[in-house]
């Protein structure tokens, strides 16, 4: 056997002992695929025979945690934030992610494309224009206020000082509370396994803590918590990225919106992704990320150019500065009545559990495309430049939208996409603000066509990123895992999706994403203190000193300035 087969780009042949040579399962640990494989298998059969039972289940459970772990999420995500800070202003944000002196291996603006394409894009162009219009609007048809910050602030009408507080509690949903969750988890991985040379795997991250147990059950258990939550947050996505598309692909050429487009769309997307993913990161992945940059920037820009330009950049301007001053404050609002309550468990809470659940498959993936660079420069990249790109698109989006219903010709509120929110019809927001824009001729056509194909290109770049996550962690680390199981798991996902669109919908996705998140938290305070402790007492070189991991210093250096494809 040529260990150069099964680990050439890690070169971390002391794993080999911890892989399979079994034709079936060769370069996987037999136990974790066997285990996750058919956790995630009885889950979809479970929900598939019994869709009816399933569903009454996810709506107690998810209830039950809202109400239960609220407070907890809330405190996790704030206390994250606060970790990264430290990072950037101390002494050990010079610290590399390698090597003192290699280089890293992506351009910045091909960093920056993979970072925003893999760990944000499906989602933005969902709620982009539906929630910003959703806390707008003053109805209260939910049984909760819909934005009870603005009401707090008494800016109960719809006009522009409600639709500058409906803007910022987007960008408190999508801003540095969540990326610090990313951010956290992709600087554990990275460190642990570009400084210390550890698999790149969720089990590496707790290695301060537990030493070698990490290759034994404890380490097992930790990996299969980060398969969960990738597959259950990866087809969250996809079931409201097809959801979507089908709307839009009514709109283009009179498709029937319903189950069976959306199961076809979820069967397409998934034989690319696969593709893709087969292709590996530097190739289908940075590709299609590259052009789904390109396209979104069209896109953004005839909202921007063709919409009311100087509106949208003064109140992009104002609801950023509300931001920097209140998100703190914001993230630390714990409500004692009712309706404020259940609208925070219904959207704050499961926004905290939409990223912590996504936060091993972005957290790994973010680590791959991340070595080289200081933890200063990971921390300020990954929090500050997503961030900031997100807040350009909710901002001129969701503000095209908003500026529709206060200028509407009948009136305040009356432009018609709050109707289609208050319907829950989510999908349809965003193809309606654009017909406000572009109209419903041929240029609107054209613009419902990008959309439609940057909701497909934005879900292959998670969900092939997904795949080679997940095989990633199933074979310990290593980063070119076998081109089998990328089709297995690319094959699961797209089944876990359809099996839970059929069994309840949107309900059903959310659900299994807060109960794949609350795991997972517990394990990112882990692997966050491990981490710290690990900084601390990390020395010039930082690399294990002792044990299967110990390894010439001096070796490492000048491995790290050789180019990946000449490891072995």
């Amino acid at each position: 056997m040529k260990t150069e087969n099964r680990y050439d780009s890690t070169n971390k042949d002391y794993l080999l002992e911890y892989v399979s040579d079994e034709p079936l399962f060769r370069g996987m640990h037999k136990g974790m695929t066997i285990t996750a494989s058919l956790l995630v298998l009885l889950f979809v059969g479970f929900t598939g025979f019994n869709s009816e039972l399933a569903g009454q289940l996810f709506g107690t459970a998810r209830s039950w945690i809202e109400s239960t772990f609220g407070w907890y999420y809330m405190i996790t995500v704030v206390g994250l934030i606060a970790v990264c800070a430290f990072i950037v202003v101390s002494p050990k944000g010079n610290i590399k992610l390698g090597s003192n002196d290699c280089k890293p291996d992506y351009s910045l603006f091909t960093w920056m494309a993979m970072l925003f394409s893999a760990g944000i894009g499906i989602g933005v162009l969902f709620f982009g224009v539906a929630e910003p219009i959703f806390y707008l609007d003053n109805s209260g048809a939910f049984g909760y206020p819909n934005n009870p910050y603005a009401d707090m602030d008494g800016n109960v009408a719809i006009n522009q000082a409600r639709a500058e507080d409906a803007l910022k509690v987007a960008f408190f949903h999508w801003g540095f509370h969540g990326w610090a969750v990313y951010v956290i988890v992709g600087l554990a991985l990275a460190y642990f396994s570009f400084r210390k040379n550890l698999p790149l795997a969720l089990r590496s991250t707790l290695y301060p803590l537990i030493g070698e147990r990490i290759y034994g059950p404890i380490g097992h258990v930790v990996d299969l918590l980060g398969v969960l939550g990738c597959v259950f947050g990866i087809a969250t996505s996809l079931g409201l990225g097809v959801s979507q598309m089908a709307v839009g692909l009514e709109r283009l050429a009179g498709f029937d919106p319903g189950l069976t487009t959306q199961l076809t769309l979820i069967f397409l997307i998934s034989v690319v992704s696969i593709l893709s993913a087969l292709s590996g990161v530097g190739k289908g992945i940075k590709i299609i990320s590259q052009w789904n940059i390109v396209v979104s920037a069209l896109v953004l820009a005839f909202f921007l150019f063709a919409g009311p330009t100087e509106w949208l950049v003064k109140t992009i301007a104002v609801t950023t500065g509300d931001y920097l001053v209140d998100f703190i404050g914001m993230g630390l609002w714990f409500p004692d009545e009712q309706g404020p309550a259940a609208w925070q468990n219904g959207w704050t809470i499961f926004y905290w559990a939409w990223w912590l659940a996504w936060a091993p498959f972005v957290g790994l993936f973010i680590a791959h495309i991340s070595r080289g660079r200081t933890l200063r420069e990971f921390v300020i990249g990954v929090l500050i430049a997503p961030t900031a790109m997100i807040f350009i698109w909710l901002g001129i989006f969701g503000g095209d939208a908003l500026h529709q219903e206060l200028f509407a010709e009948a009136g305040p509120g009356t432009a018609g996409i709050i109707e289609l929110v208050r319907a829950w019809n989510l999908p349809a927001a965003l193809f309606a603000s654009s017909d406000g824009i572009a109209g419903t001729g041929v240029l609107g056509w054209i613009m419902s066509a990008m959309m439609v194909f940057l909701l497909f290109s934005w879900f292959v770049t998670s969900s092939d990123s997904s795949t080679l996550v997940l095989t990633t962690i199933l074979s310990l680390g290593n980063e070119n895992p076998p081109r089998a199981y990328r089709i297995f798991w690319g094959a699961v996902i797209g089944m876990v999706a359809a099996v839970l669109l059929m069994a309840g919908g949107l309900k059903a996705l959310q659900t299994a994403l807060m109960a794949a998140a609350l795991p997972l938290s517990v394990l990112i305070i882990v692997m966050t203190i491990g981490t710290l402790k690990s900084l601390w007492q990390d020395s010039r070189y930082g690399y294990p000193r002792h044990g299967r991991h110990r390894i010439a210093e001096d070796d490492v250096s000048e491995r790290a300035k050789q180019p990946a494809s000449s490891q072995s």
